[in-house]
């Protein structure tokens, strides 16, 4: 039986190249997203690509506990090992602290924090009764360093790599490793109408090479983060 990398919100961005890199090396798939279609039109294209990759959807918006539990029974019902948990749902919003919207924080909590959190308690259950499993959180270079116009987005970040470090903790003798990835400014759609060259970005394919190259690791050592910059410096 194949391999299982399980990813949230993977039709896009960096979800989306972790998924073809997993998928391009024998992995089979299960992820969720808000939009059907996008999630069709992903599942059409890798079992046309990969050969014998089978592909398992579900549309679920993973800022709702109620839909992040449908995610993971979901995930459940396949009766299969899950090897890898990519928690990469999320979403930021430039703001300050003091005049951003009110419910700001509380919105980007439920998608970039409890999502996760949610989400590695359904599947942690898996891991922990096959004595193996890689879970990495896709944190941020927010999650170490405050910015201007970071406002609650930044304030999820630091908390996710809180969560990490936790994980590392209490997992670490199921045999079960954790991963904190704190990307920079990384090519996706939460910088679409920025307007600057693409050299300040990083491409979401070296992201997902970082995170494969931590899961190729023999079992007896575990990357605990990964930071990766522009070269050209943060923006």
């Amino acid at each position: 039986m194949k391999k299982l990398l399980v990813v949230t919100g993977g039709t896009k961005g960096i979800g989306r190249a972790v998924i073809e890199k997993f998928a391009s090396n024998g992995f089979d798939v299960a992820t969720c997203a808000r939009k059907p279609d996008e999630l069709s039109a992903l599942k059409s294209s890798l079992e046309k690509q990969y050969t014998g990759c089978k592909v398992f959807t579900i549309p679920a918006d993973l800022s709702d506990k109620t839909q992040v539990k449908s995610f993971t029974d979901f995930v459940s019902g396949l009766n299969r090992p899950v090897d890898v948990l990519v928690n990469n749902a999320g979403y930021f919003v430039p703001g300050s602290i003091s005049t951003e919207p009110e419910g700001t924080l509380e919105k980007m909590m439920n998608a970039n924090l409890f999502s996760a959190y949610h989400t590695t308690r359904g599947i942690v259950p898996i891991m922990k009764a096959n004595k193996s499993g890689h879970i990495v959180n896709i944190c941020s270079i927010a999650s170490i360093k405050a910015y201007a116009n970071g406002g609650s987005y930044a304030i999820t970040k630091f908390a996710l790599l809180g969560f990490s470090k936790c994980l590392r903790e209490e997992l670490k003798a199921d045999n079960i490793r954790v991963t904190a990835v704190l990307p920079g400014a990384t090519k996706t759609a939460s910088w679409d109408g920025v307007n600057l060259p693409d050299d300040r970005f990083m491409r979401i394919e070296d992201v997902a090479e970082m995170i494969y190259a931590a899961w190729t690791l023999s079992t007896r050592s575990v990357v605990e983060e990964i930071l990766i910059r522009p070269q050209l410096g943060d923006i």
